[in-house]
């Protein structure tokens, strides 16, 4: 008579090094240094935010959360603890799943395991991504960034899943909060964390393009009625820009990195100011240079070595 298979709802964070195995060709004291501290990070956050360790292997670990809020919270003070460790050579990768396993004594197995393991790869070294099961727990409770990322079929999976990462560190988070300074709750966007949902974001542009026509029409009438020239141009110009990077995020739907889209906006305009300044030199074409040399060397530097 076969065992009863036992199962539980809960959050499983994976997590890994990246580059563990050329980092231990390199050095393997040192590399082997960096990982016990790092697990030691990992092992005091965990307890932390009452989560456990479930299985390790390697340079990896599985651990489980009854709370999914304190299970992403526990991924983005690690990551932080990480990046602060003195002489650190190891970058962890996070995915974080809320879904149904099979629990084998101490160890967790099954489907949704395997998609949090799918997700820990797909992340960025020092980067955190999320299921939309998790996605839809956590929104509005914490006051991080959430980037949709799109629909993506994880390796071995039958499936499309919808994944959202998690904006890394002080400079994303200043970044993205002057652009998008409300946050989704079920009756659209208010005030706290930021997020980059589809459907909300498309709301949020909708509802500030209206704003800015009524402004932008008023602006129009001033302009016409106080003198020959005509300025109303600049603050229009403004406008389309913000709504245009601000919009920048759904370009991820169709493939193209958040990084490409906002730049692509910078680009085009600082070739409208130069339309509108015209005076016979295309000027634009060396800042514009420069943006793209910036890109290709922070996309370069990103390379795994």
């Amino acid at each position: 008579m076969s065992a009863e298979v036992q199962r539980k709802l809960t959050t499983i964070l994976a997590a890994d090094a990246e580059g563990y195995s050329r980092e231990m060709q390199a050095d393997e004291v040192r590399t082997l240094g960096a990982l016990r501290a790092a697990r030691g990070v990992f092992s005091r956050f965990i307890v932390r935010h009452k989560g456990r360790i479930a299985n390790t292997a390697g340079d990896g670990l599985i651990a489980d959360f009854p709370s999914v809020v304190e299970a992403v919270q526990c991924a983005i003070e690690v990551q932080r603890e990480l990046g602060d460790l003195p002489g650190a050579t190891l970058r962890f990768r996070v995915g974080i799943h809320l879904g149904d396993v099979i629990v084998d004594g101490d160890d967790l197995l099954g489907e949704g395991v395997n998609l949090a393991a799918r997700l820990q790869t797909m992340a960025e070294p020092g980067g955190i991504l999320i299921s939309q099961q998790v996605y839809d727990q956590v929104r509005g409770k914490l006051s991080v960034g959430f980037e949709y990322l799109g629909e993506k079929r994880p390796k071995n999976f039958a499936q499309d899943v919808a994944v959202y990462r998690i904006s890394r560190g002080a400079a994303d988070d200043w970044r993205t909060a002057l652009l998008y300074p409300n946050t989704q709750t079920d009756g659209g966007l208010s005030a706290g964390a930021v997020t980059t949902d589809p459907r909300a974001l498309r709301g949020h542009l909708i509802r500030q393009a209206r704003i800015f026509a009524i402004l932008l029409a008023a602006l129009l009438v001033v302009d016409l009625t106080t003198g020959p020239r005509f300025w109303v141009q600049w603050p229009g110009l403004c406008m389309v820009v913000i709504l245009a990077y601000q919009a920048a995020p759904l370009g991820a739907q169709a493939g193209i990195r958040l990084r490409d889209m906002r730049a692509g906006v910078i680009i085009s305009a600082l070739f409208l100011i130069n339309l509108f300044t015209w005076h016979g030199t295309l000027w634009a074409i060396w800042p514009a240079a420069a943006v793209v040399v910036l890109i290709l060397i922070r996309r370069r530097r990103a390379q795994p070595r």
